[in-house]
């Protein structure tokens, strides 16, 4: 069952970076220093996406990588995308800190 708006509002407050899109996404721009940290990262979030067997849409612009997740099935953000984003932030601070 999808998250209401509200609810998904209230998740993002602890989710740095992550915003609502169009009540039916949650995307997030991760930004790095070259492009293949970003490279890197895209695969770290396939590696963390195949474990939850729950795919992003991934877009890559030179240093800039968005991530943008729904549960299709569901109709909506769900706790899946939640707890992947929450995976993906991780992956990011870990790459920031390497």
């Amino acid at each position: 069952m999808p998250f209401t708006p509200q609810e998904v509002e209230a998740h993002l407050i602890n989710l740095e970076g992550w915003e609502m899109e169009e009540e039916r996404w949650i995307v997030r721009k991760y930004v790095f220093s070259n492009f293949m940290k970003g490279i890197a990262f895209v695969d770290e979030v396939a590696a963390i996406s195949e474990a939850f067997n729950h795919h992003p849409f991934i877009t890559i612009d030179h240093k800039t990588v968005t991530l943008r997740l729904t549960s299709w099935e569901a109709g909506g953000i769900t706790a899946v995308d939640i707890k992947e984003a929450q995976q993906y932030n991780e992956a990011f601070e870990k790459a920031r800190s390497e």
